[in-house]
């Protein structure tokens, strides 16, 4: 097996009207043919779990109320994992080609947080029209957009 290398593209930054990635100087270049999109999906590195504990846990003691009494990780969106890579779905507020800016109207990620990859958000290839979920979170959300008036902090135990 070679060795993997993961680089980051870029990273989150906060400014006062809204939440942005700046790409790293050498990949603006790779924004070309995003606009049209409405939507991107925003992998990002976790660096807050980027620790010994949280990469050996495997499992978490009722994450959720509701849920089961004990989740393994990958039951779960956390980012205390093997690898802390999280991901999210973000609506673009405008994209600045010239100076590899994605503007967001919002992510769940901090400022500064680095920025692994971008891929444009398909519904043909990403929608799927009739998921299952366990019985336990099946009155969460159907949606990205239902989820902002949604109480999702009666949800956890954390």
């Amino acid at each position: 097996m070679s060795e993997m290398k993961v680089f980051s593209i870029g990273k989150i930054v906060n400014r006062e009207e809204m939440v942005c990635i700046e790409l790293n100087p050498k990949y603006p270049d790779g924004l070309k043919g995003l606009t049209g999109y409405s939507h991107i999906q925003v992998l990002w590195w976790a660096d807050g779990c980027d620790n010994d504990r949280d990469r050996n846990s495997l499992t978490e003691k009722k994450p959720y109320k509701n849920g089961p009494e004990e989740m393994g990780i990958f039951a779960m969106r956390s980012p205390e994992r093997i690898n802390p890579i999280a991901v999210s779905n973000a609506e673009i507020a405008y994209i600045d080609t010239a100076k590899g800016i994605v503007g967001l109207y919002y992510i769940d990620a901090f400022d500064g947080t680095q920025i692994l990859d971008l891929k444009p958000y398909v519904p043909s290839i990403d929608r799927i029209e009739n998921p299952r979920t366990p019985e336990w979170c099946s009155h969460w959300p159907k949606s990205y957009e239902e989820s902002g008036d949604f109480d999702w902090e009666a949800e956890f135990n954390f």
